[in-house]
């Protein structure tokens, strides 16, 4: 509990300042302590004014923010204390098999700086260790980088929105209330205790979930693209797959008109209505700003949804879409190379509600009584030297 009662020497050991120091900000209220009571909260914001005088901010900055209870999430830092680095990279290299060179660069990618000294803690070690039982189980070097990689920039994708909506629905609130510095820490380290233990076992939970549907979709897709192209014509690392880009036209000059609060307004109904519309099949790679990219093993029914959704939307901001089927490089979650780079083109020769497809998307349509094709010629995009055929497909009449 975050106002669980503490020593002074705890305290010290605790926050790593000496109790010494801890007394004088005491007196001096940088760190609010009634009667020489020490607490978790205490010591914890104590922890925090230490390493904000490291990033060179003066005690009386400190004390100042600690007073409008800018410093009390720091109790939060409780739930995640670990140990100093005691093991070396060289002691897990050895045990592992791993070499340090590998060792140094899954350091880096995991965020650890390249000139921050290599003590490891127990976690880390454990960490490395799960590495190593990866490739010693014949899984591709160059494969598990990528899924590092991966894992890490979701993950801390997903703890930075966690600590951010946090701080704007929780921390800042209380910060407007008034709620006085102590008080804010313990309730919010009391709530933070109990809802960050709800993490591990969800992200397990929709990590299982997704890998089953996965592991469909890619029998999916072996089956859909079998009869054209078979994986040995392939190169190493590339998917055949159809992309689609989705976005609003003229959305900066509505975000200019309208004001940043409607214009996150609408983007969030844009994306929500992706998200709640598409085909099984399909997979939302990104989002950026107003513009989605979408894979799909089946181009037919990828379009017939594009049509289907744009008349969704009748008032500006509309939505255009651009889709193109070809051979893309997947590495690091995302897909590049020449086929995305001609979606993207085309959406953005796009009209707004206008769905605009290549042949080779158009090609898939034939026998789709409920979709019509409008050809629209050969089109000039830039960074490509031969025009591109084509087409606009809409609802068909009737």
């Amino acid at each position: 509990m975050a106002d669980e009662r503490i020593s002074l020497s705890e305290a010290a050991r605790r926050s790593g300042v000496p109790a010494a120091t801890l007394t004088r900000w005491a007196e001096e209220r940088i760190v609010p302590v009634g009667g020489g009571r020490w607490t978790v909260a205490a010591a914890a914001q104590a922890r925090v004014v230490a390493r904000m005088r490291e990033r060179g901010y003066s005690l009386e900055d400190l004390k100042a923010a600690g007073r409008e209870g800018r410093l009390a999430f720091g109790v939060a830092e409780e739930l995640f204390a670990e140990d100093e680095g005691t093991i070396t990279v060289a002691t897990i290299a050895a045990e592992t098999g791993l070499e340090v060179e590998l060792i140094e660069r899954v350091l880096v990618m995991m965020g650890t700086p390249v000139d921050r000294r290599r003590d490891l803690t127990a976690e880390d070690a454990a960490a490395l260790r799960l590495c190593a039982q990866v490739l010693d189980a014949s899984f591709p070097l160059v494969a598990f980088l990528q899924l590092v990689r991966v894992y890490v920039q979701s993950l801390r994708h997903i703890a930075e929105a966690e600590i951010r909506l946090f701080h704007l629905y929780v921390h800042e609130p209380l910060i407007r209330d008034g709620v006085p510095e102590l008080q804010m820490a313990e309730a919010m380290g009391d709530l933070a205790a109990e809802i960050m233990p709800l993490a591990a076992p969800l992200t397990e939970y929709l990590h299982n979930r997704y890998l089953r549907y996965y592991v469909e979709q890619d029998v999916v897709g072996h089956m859909e693209t079998g009869g054209e192209q078979s994986t040995a014509e392939m190169e190493l690392g590339h998917v055949a797959v159809t992309l689609c880009f989705i976005d609003l036209t003229g959305f900066t000059r509505f975000t200019e008109e309208e004001g940043d609060i409607e214009a996150l307004d609408v983007v969030e109904n844009f994306v929500a209505t992706v998200e709640a519309t598409l085909p099984r099949e399909a997979t939302i790679v990104k989002t950026i700003g107003d513009e989605v990219m979408v894979v799909s093993p089946d181009a037919a029914a990828l379009t017939g949804w594009a049509v289907a959704f744009l008349g969704r939307f009748d008032r500006w901001p509309q939505p255009r879409v651009g889709i193109h089927s070809g051979d893309a490089v997947y590495r690091d979650g995302d897909y590049f190379g020449n086929s995305v780079n001609l979606a993207h083109r085309i959406v953005n020769r796009a009209l707004a509600g206008e769905v605009l497809v290549t042949d080779r998307v158009a090609a898939t349509l034939a026998g789709r009584a409920d979709l019509q094709l409008e050809p629209i010629g050969d089109v000039s995009l830039k960074g490509f030297p031969v025009p591109t055929a084509l087409f606009a497909v809409r609802a068909a009449d009737g």
